[in-house]
């Protein structure tokens, strides 16, 4: 689904991704984790070039999307994003939120779009907040809501970037219920994460990045009960002190 050969990325003279090769395939949830700074959320925005690489190329669907011809709008209508602070227009109800996009870009009628909308919310236990505005929702539900979003696209993958560093710690798991359920189902998803807990329960596949590199990659028993690199186990010392 996913191929990225030889990923560069700078920022003047720093340089935060360093030739980063991977693969994420069909129907696998691939949970990227590491220290802050280590390049994780700037590896993810660029996957739907969010952030413009440097240098190499990033495949999605068999299309090139790094290729300058390409129209990364109409890959972005098929690759999902939902972002740490939820990005909702405040000025639209939850119901407008959600129809907005499909019908602007001509994808469903404005019946269609709400009928898929509310099956969508009810699958999420929000059906109930369809006429409320964004300022009206704890911020679990708000993500609960950019989730909503990102499916009203039919998307063939999501890209999630820290989707519960915002959150109060009592609303984090209903945000990864909703994750789980997607998992569950199919949903092609690149997931940076600090929560430990999804990654080894859900991630098909864990890459851990340090200093712009992905520097180790396996399954999470592989990473979480045998880390090879001292790096990565420095790491999850540190995070399972806390």
């Amino acid at each position: 689904m996913i191929i990225v050969k030889d990923l560069q990325k700078s920022f003047g003279d720093l340089q935060v991704l360093k030739k980063i090769d991977c693969h994420i395939q069909a129907g696998e949830c691939v949970v990227v984790i590491g220290p802050s700074g280590s390049g994780k959320s700037t590896f993810l925005r660029c996957l739907n070039r969010l952030e413009e690489p440097s240098g190499g190329e990033i495949i999605f669907d068999g299309k090139t999307i790094t290729d300058k011809s390409c129209d990364i709008n109409k890959v972005r209508q098929k690759l999902g994003m939902v972002f740490q602070h939820f990005n909702l227009f405040n000025h639209l109800t939850v119901l407008d939120n959600l129809t907005l996009a499909p019908v602007k870009q001509k994808l469903m009628r404005e019946d269609d779009a709400q009928k898929k909308a509310m099956d969508l919310l009810e699958r999420v236990g929000l059906s109930e907040k369809a006429q409320n505005y964004p300022a009206q929702l704890s911020g679990g539900q708000k993500q609960r809501v950019a989730i909503v979003r990102s499916l009203m696209m039919e998307p063939k993958a999501i890209l999630f970037d820290e989707p519960t560093s915002a959150l109060d710690p009592e609303m984090v798991g209903e945000v990864l219920e909703v994750m789980k359920a997607l998992a569950k189902d199919g949903m092609t998803m690149v997931v940076v994460t600090h929560e430990m807990g999804f990654a080894s329960e859900v991630a098909d596949r864990v890459i851990f990045m340090s200093d712009g590199y992905i520097t180790e990659e396996g399954t999470p028993e592989q990473i979480f009960e045998h880390p090879q690199q001292e790096r990565t186990k420095m790491f999850l010392r540190a995070v399972t002190q806390k």
